[in-house]
Protein backbone atom coordinates (compact mmCIF):
# COMPACT_ATOMS: atom_id res chain seq x y z
CA UNK A 1 0.00 0.00 0.00
CA UNK A 2 1.37 3.37 -0.99
CA UNK A 3 1.93 6.31 1.33
CA UNK A 4 -0.79 8.41 -0.29
CA UNK A 5 -4.04 7.79 1.54
CA UNK A 6 -7.18 7.00 -0.45
CA UNK A 7 -10.69 8.16 0.31
CA UNK A 8 -12.03 4.69 1.07
CA UNK A 9 -10.70 1.20 1.75
CA UNK A 10 -12.21 -2.28 1.90
CA UNK A 11 -10.19 -5.03 3.57
CA UNK A 12 -11.08 -8.71 3.67
CA UNK A 13 -9.39 -11.97 4.66
CA UNK A 14 -9.36 -14.88 7.11
CA UNK A 15 -7.31 -13.29 9.94
CA UNK A 16 -8.89 -10.28 11.66
CA UNK A 17 -5.65 -9.43 13.46
CA UNK A 18 -3.81 -9.03 10.17
CA UNK A 19 -6.64 -6.90 8.82
CA UNK A 20 -6.51 -4.67 11.90
CA UNK A 21 -2.77 -4.18 11.40
CA UNK A 22 -3.55 -2.63 8.01
CA UNK A 23 -6.44 -0.60 9.42
CA UNK A 24 -4.38 0.73 12.34
CA UNK A 25 -1.57 1.66 9.95
CA UNK A 26 -3.97 3.96 8.05
CA UNK A 27 -5.39 5.41 11.26
CA UNK A 28 -1.90 6.13 12.56
CA UNK A 29 -0.91 7.85 9.29
CA UNK A 30 -4.10 9.90 9.04
CA UNK A 31 -4.73 11.04 12.60
CA UNK A 32 -2.65 12.90 15.16
CA UNK A 33 -2.27 11.03 18.46
CA UNK A 34 -3.64 13.94 20.51
CA UNK A 35 -6.97 14.04 18.68
CA UNK A 36 -7.23 10.44 17.45
CA UNK A 37 -10.27 9.37 19.47
CA UNK A 38 -12.12 12.58 18.61
CA UNK A 39 -11.68 11.96 14.90
CA UNK A 40 -12.17 8.20 14.81
CA UNK A 41 -15.77 6.98 14.50
CA UNK A 42 -16.39 3.25 14.79
CA UNK A 43 -19.39 1.18 13.67
CA UNK A 44 -20.03 -2.54 14.09
CA UNK A 45 -21.18 -3.71 10.67
CA UNK A 46 -22.94 -6.77 12.10
CA UNK A 47 -25.35 -4.54 14.08
CA UNK A 48 -25.47 -1.46 11.83
CA UNK A 49 -29.10 -0.32 11.78
CA UNK A 50 -28.90 2.38 9.11
CA UNK A 51 -26.16 3.40 6.69
CA UNK A 52 -27.36 6.99 7.11
CA UNK A 53 -25.50 7.03 10.44
CA UNK A 54 -22.27 6.26 8.58
CA UNK A 55 -22.93 8.98 6.01
CA UNK A 56 -23.61 11.55 8.73
CA UNK A 57 -20.33 10.63 10.45
CA UNK A 58 -18.41 10.98 7.17
CA UNK A 59 -19.97 14.34 6.35
CA UNK A 60 -19.18 15.85 9.77
CA UNK A 61 -15.96 17.87 9.76
CA UNK A 62 -12.95 16.63 11.78
CA UNK A 63 -11.99 18.28 15.07
CA UNK A 64 -8.65 20.13 15.04
CA UNK A 65 -7.40 17.85 12.29
CA UNK A 66 -7.21 17.66 8.50
CA UNK A 67 -8.68 14.17 8.46
CA UNK A 68 -11.14 11.94 10.25
CA UNK A 69 -11.58 8.17 9.90
CA UNK A 70 -14.88 6.29 9.86
CA UNK A 71 -14.42 2.55 10.42
CA UNK A 72 -17.05 -0.15 9.84
CA UNK A 73 -15.75 -3.40 11.31
CA UNK A 74 -17.14 -6.81 10.32
CA UNK A 75 -19.18 -5.32 7.49
CA UNK A 76 -20.93 -8.59 6.69
CA UNK A 77 -23.21 -6.90 4.16
CA UNK A 78 -20.18 -6.96 1.82
CA UNK A 79 -20.54 -10.73 1.61
CA UNK A 80 -22.85 -12.35 -0.91
CA UNK A 81 -25.96 -13.01 1.21
CA UNK A 82 -27.10 -16.61 1.45
CA UNK A 83 -30.33 -16.55 3.49
CA UNK A 84 -33.57 -14.87 2.45
CA UNK A 85 -33.79 -13.03 5.78
CA UNK A 86 -30.34 -11.47 5.56
CA UNK A 87 -30.43 -10.89 1.80
CA UNK A 88 -32.91 -8.00 1.86
CA UNK A 89 -31.28 -6.17 4.79
CA UNK A 90 -27.74 -6.66 3.46
CA UNK A 91 -28.74 -5.62 -0.05
CA UNK A 92 -30.17 -2.37 1.30
CA UNK A 93 -26.99 -1.55 3.23
CA UNK A 94 -24.81 -2.48 0.25
CA UNK A 95 -26.76 -0.29 -2.19
CA UNK A 96 -26.44 2.71 0.12
CA UNK A 97 -22.69 2.08 0.36
CA UNK A 98 -22.38 1.63 -3.41
CA UNK A 99 -24.13 4.97 -4.01
CA UNK A 100 -22.04 6.85 -1.45
CA UNK A 101 -18.53 5.36 -1.40
CA UNK A 102 -17.15 7.52 -4.25
CA UNK A 103 -18.73 10.64 -2.70
CA UNK A 104 -16.83 10.49 0.60
CA UNK A 105 -15.62 14.07 1.30
CA UNK A 106 -11.89 14.86 1.17
CA UNK A 107 -11.65 15.34 4.93
CA UNK A 108 -12.76 11.73 5.61
CA UNK A 109 -11.32 8.25 5.11
CA UNK A 110 -13.96 5.50 5.11
CA UNK A 111 -12.68 2.01 5.99
CA UNK A 112 -14.69 -1.20 5.90
CA UNK A 113 -13.61 -4.79 6.49
CA UNK A 114 -15.09 -8.22 6.85
CA UNK A 115 -13.61 -11.56 7.92
CA UNK A 116 -13.92 -14.80 5.97
CA UNK A 117 -15.74 -17.59 7.80
CA UNK A 118 -13.39 -20.22 6.35
CA UNK A 119 -10.16 -20.51 4.37
CA UNK A 120 -12.20 -21.51 1.31
CA UNK A 121 -13.93 -18.12 1.10
CA UNK A 122 -12.98 -15.67 -1.64
CA UNK A 123 -13.72 -12.03 -2.39
CA UNK A 124 -17.46 -11.55 -2.95
CA UNK A 125 -19.18 -10.26 -6.10
CA UNK A 126 -20.15 -7.19 -4.08
CA UNK A 127 -16.51 -6.31 -3.48
CA UNK A 128 -15.80 -6.69 -7.19
CA UNK A 129 -18.50 -4.09 -7.88
CA UNK A 130 -16.66 -1.62 -5.64
CA UNK A 131 -13.12 -2.14 -6.97
CA UNK A 132 -13.25 0.98 -9.15
CA UNK A 133 -14.71 3.11 -6.38
CA UNK A 134 -12.51 2.10 -3.44
CA UNK A 135 -9.13 0.58 -2.61
CA UNK A 136 -9.95 -3.11 -2.08
CA UNK A 137 -7.31 -5.24 -0.37
CA UNK A 138 -7.26 -8.98 0.38
CA UNK A 139 -5.13 -9.31 3.52
CA UNK A 140 -2.97 -12.42 3.65
CA UNK A 141 0.04 -13.45 5.70
CA UNK A 142 3.32 -12.25 4.29
CA UNK A 143 5.68 -14.99 3.12
CA UNK A 144 9.09 -15.37 1.50
CA UNK A 145 11.01 -12.23 0.55
CA UNK A 146 8.08 -9.99 1.44
CA UNK A 147 7.99 -11.35 5.00
CA UNK A 148 11.77 -11.02 5.34
CA UNK A 149 11.57 -7.38 4.23
CA UNK A 150 8.82 -6.56 6.74
CA UNK A 151 10.62 -8.27 9.62
CA UNK A 152 13.89 -6.57 8.72
CA UNK A 153 12.06 -3.22 8.91
CA UNK A 154 10.88 -4.07 12.45
CA UNK A 155 14.50 -4.59 13.54
CA UNK A 156 15.67 -1.38 11.82
CA UNK A 157 12.88 0.58 13.54
CA UNK A 158 14.57 -0.36 16.81
CA UNK A 159 17.99 0.68 15.49
CA UNK A 160 19.05 -2.94 15.18
CA UNK A 161 20.57 -4.57 12.11
CA UNK A 162 20.26 -8.32 11.72
CA UNK A 163 22.27 -10.50 9.34
CA UNK A 164 20.51 -12.32 6.51
CA UNK A 165 21.25 -15.77 7.97
CA UNK A 166 20.09 -14.68 11.43
CA UNK A 167 16.95 -13.13 9.92
CA UNK A 168 16.02 -16.40 8.20
CA UNK A 169 16.70 -18.34 11.40
CA UNK A 170 14.46 -15.96 13.37
CA UNK A 171 11.58 -16.26 10.87
CA UNK A 172 11.91 -20.06 10.86
CA UNK A 173 11.27 -20.05 14.60
CA UNK A 174 7.99 -18.16 14.22
CA UNK A 175 4.93 -20.41 14.33
CA UNK A 176 2.63 -17.47 13.54
CA UNK A 177 3.31 -15.04 10.66
CA UNK A 178 1.09 -12.33 12.13
CA UNK A 179 3.17 -9.15 12.21
CA UNK A 180 1.66 -8.27 15.59
CA UNK A 181 3.05 -11.49 17.06
CA UNK A 182 6.38 -11.16 15.23
CA UNK A 183 6.73 -7.53 16.35
CA UNK A 184 6.49 -8.68 19.99
CA UNK A 185 9.13 -11.35 19.38
CA UNK A 186 11.43 -8.81 17.69
CA UNK A 187 11.13 -6.59 20.75
CA UNK A 188 11.96 -9.54 23.00
CA UNK A 189 15.03 -10.46 20.95
CA UNK A 190 16.32 -6.87 20.77
CA UNK A 191 16.00 -6.48 24.52
CA UNK A 192 17.82 -9.78 25.05
CA UNK A 193 20.74 -8.85 22.76
CA UNK A 194 20.85 -5.25 24.06
CA UNK A 195 23.80 -3.35 22.50
CA UNK A 196 25.51 -6.24 20.72
CA UNK A 197 24.77 -7.90 17.38
CA UNK A 198 22.09 -10.59 17.30
CA UNK A 199 23.52 -14.11 16.93
CA UNK A 200 22.06 -17.52 16.05
CA UNK A 201 22.75 -18.53 19.65
CA UNK A 202 20.50 -15.70 20.90
CA UNK A 203 17.69 -16.86 18.63
CA UNK A 204 18.05 -20.53 19.60
CA UNK A 205 18.18 -19.67 23.29
CA UNK A 206 15.16 -17.38 23.26
CA UNK A 207 12.92 -19.43 20.98
CA UNK A 208 13.29 -23.05 21.99
CA UNK A 209 11.33 -25.49 19.88
CA UNK A 210 8.63 -27.67 21.37
CA UNK A 211 9.39 -31.38 21.01
CA UNK A 212 6.91 -34.19 20.37
CA UNK A 213 7.56 -35.36 23.92
CA UNK A 214 6.43 -31.97 25.25
CA UNK A 215 3.16 -32.24 23.31
CA UNK A 216 2.64 -35.81 24.56
CA UNK A 217 3.01 -34.45 28.10
CA UNK A 218 -0.03 -32.28 27.34
CA UNK A 219 -2.02 -34.91 25.44
CA UNK A 220 -1.78 -37.52 28.20
CA UNK A 221 -3.66 -35.54 30.89
CA UNK A 222 -6.11 -34.38 28.23
CA UNK A 223 -6.96 -37.94 27.25
CA UNK A 224 -7.28 -38.86 30.94
CA UNK A 225 -9.58 -35.85 31.45
CA UNK A 226 -7.25 -34.37 34.10
CA UNK A 227 -8.05 -30.71 33.55
CA UNK A 228 -5.77 -29.18 36.20
CA UNK A 229 -2.78 -31.21 35.07
CA UNK A 230 -3.41 -30.28 31.42
CA UNK A 231 -3.60 -26.57 32.28
CA UNK A 232 -0.40 -26.81 34.34
CA UNK A 233 1.41 -28.50 31.44
CA UNK A 234 0.13 -25.79 29.10
CA UNK A 235 1.64 -23.10 31.34
CA UNK A 236 4.97 -24.94 31.26
CA UNK A 237 4.93 -25.15 27.45
CA UNK A 238 4.15 -21.44 27.11
CA UNK A 239 6.87 -20.57 29.63
CA UNK A 240 9.37 -22.52 27.50
CA UNK A 241 8.44 -20.37 24.51
CA UNK A 242 5.90 -22.54 22.67
CA UNK A 243 3.37 -20.56 20.64
CA UNK A 244 -0.37 -20.84 21.26
CA UNK A 245 -1.10 -21.53 17.59
CA UNK A 246 1.53 -24.29 17.44
CA UNK A 247 0.16 -26.03 20.53
CA UNK A 248 -3.39 -25.76 19.17
CA UNK A 249 -2.35 -27.23 15.81
CA UNK A 250 -0.55 -30.12 17.52
CA UNK A 251 -3.56 -30.91 19.72
CA UNK A 252 -5.88 -30.82 16.70
CA UNK A 253 -3.48 -33.01 14.69
CA UNK A 254 -3.24 -35.58 17.49
CA UNK A 255 -7.00 -35.99 17.91
CA UNK A 256 -7.40 -36.18 14.13
CA UNK A 257 -4.84 -39.00 14.22
CA UNK A 258 -6.80 -40.77 16.97
CA UNK A 259 -9.96 -40.61 14.86
CA UNK A 260 -8.19 -42.04 11.79
CA UNK A 261 -6.63 -44.85 13.82
CA UNK A 262 -9.95 -45.67 15.50
CA UNK A 263 -11.73 -45.84 12.14
CA UNK A 264 -9.00 -48.18 10.90
CA UNK A 265 -9.51 -50.41 13.94
CA UNK A 266 -13.26 -50.48 13.39
CA UNK A 267 -12.62 -51.32 9.75
CA UNK A 268 -10.70 -54.42 10.80
CA UNK A 269 -7.19 -53.14 10.06
CA UNK A 270 -4.34 -54.83 11.90
CA UNK A 271 -1.92 -53.16 14.33
CA UNK A 272 0.90 -53.71 11.81
CA UNK A 273 -1.10 -51.88 9.13
CA UNK A 274 -1.79 -48.95 11.50
CA UNK A 275 1.88 -48.79 12.50
CA UNK A 276 3.07 -48.58 8.89
CA UNK A 277 0.24 -46.34 7.65
CA UNK A 278 0.68 -43.67 10.33
CA UNK A 279 4.41 -44.23 11.06
CA UNK A 280 3.72 -45.10 14.70
CA UNK A 281 6.20 -47.33 16.47
CA UNK A 282 7.00 -48.49 19.99
CA UNK A 283 5.73 -46.26 22.76
CA UNK A 284 3.90 -43.87 20.39
CA UNK A 285 1.93 -46.73 18.85
CA UNK A 286 1.03 -48.20 22.24
CA UNK A 287 0.00 -44.80 23.61
CA UNK A 288 -2.13 -43.96 20.55
CA UNK A 289 -3.95 -47.31 20.66
CA UNK A 290 -4.63 -46.93 24.39
CA UNK A 291 -5.99 -43.40 23.93
CA UNK A 292 -8.29 -44.56 21.14
CA UNK A 293 -10.02 -46.84 23.66
CA UNK A 294 -11.00 -43.82 25.74
CA UNK A 295 -13.09 -42.14 23.05
CA UNK A 296 -15.99 -42.87 20.75
CA UNK A 297 -16.00 -41.68 17.13
CA UNK A 298 -18.55 -39.05 18.10
CA UNK A 299 -16.38 -37.71 20.93
CA UNK A 300 -13.29 -37.45 18.71
CA UNK A 301 -15.25 -35.61 16.02
CA UNK A 302 -16.57 -33.23 18.69
CA UNK A 303 -13.05 -32.52 19.96
CA UNK A 304 -11.82 -31.78 16.43
CA UNK A 305 -14.75 -29.38 15.98
CA UNK A 306 -13.78 -27.66 19.26
CA UNK A 307 -10.20 -27.28 17.99
CA UNK A 308 -11.36 -25.74 14.70
CA UNK A 309 -13.69 -23.37 16.52
CA UNK A 310 -10.87 -22.30 18.89
CA UNK A 311 -8.62 -21.67 15.87
CA UNK A 312 -11.32 -19.52 14.27
CA UNK A 313 -11.82 -17.49 17.47
CA UNK A 314 -8.07 -16.95 17.93
CA UNK A 315 -7.85 -15.57 14.39
CA UNK A 316 -11.00 -13.44 14.43
CA UNK A 317 -11.71 -12.51 18.06
CA UNK A 318 -9.98 -9.98 20.34
CA UNK A 319 -10.04 -12.53 23.19
CA UNK A 320 -6.62 -13.40 24.65
CA UNK A 321 -5.10 -16.38 22.79
CA UNK A 322 -3.95 -18.13 25.96
CA UNK A 323 -7.43 -17.81 27.48
CA UNK A 324 -8.99 -19.32 24.36
CA UNK A 325 -6.56 -22.26 24.48
CA UNK A 326 -7.27 -22.81 28.17
CA UNK A 327 -11.01 -22.88 27.44
CA UNK A 328 -10.37 -25.44 24.71
CA UNK A 329 -8.49 -27.75 27.08
CA UNK A 330 -11.31 -27.49 29.63
CA UNK A 331 -13.89 -28.29 26.95
CA UNK A 332 -11.84 -31.23 25.62
CA UNK A 333 -11.61 -32.81 29.07
CA UNK A 334 -15.39 -32.34 29.49
CA UNK A 335 -16.50 -33.95 26.21
CA UNK A 336 -19.04 -36.74 26.80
Amino acid sequence: MGKELKGSYIFYGIDERLIMEEVNSIIKSALDDDFRELNLVRFDGSTLASFDDVINACQTLPFMSEKKVVLISRANFLEDSKSEHSRAADEKQFKRLQEYIDKVPGHCILILYFVFKSKRDKGSDRIKKLEKKAQTVKVEKATGARLESKVSELFRARGKDIGRIELKAFIDKMQDNSLTVINNEVEKLCCYAMDRDITRADINCLFMETSDEDIFDLINPLSQRKTKEALKTLDELLFKGSKVTYILNMVERHFSLLLKVKLCQEGGRSTDYISKEFKLFGYRLEMTLNQCKRYTDKQLKKIIELCLEAERKIKTSPIDDKTELELLLINVTSVK
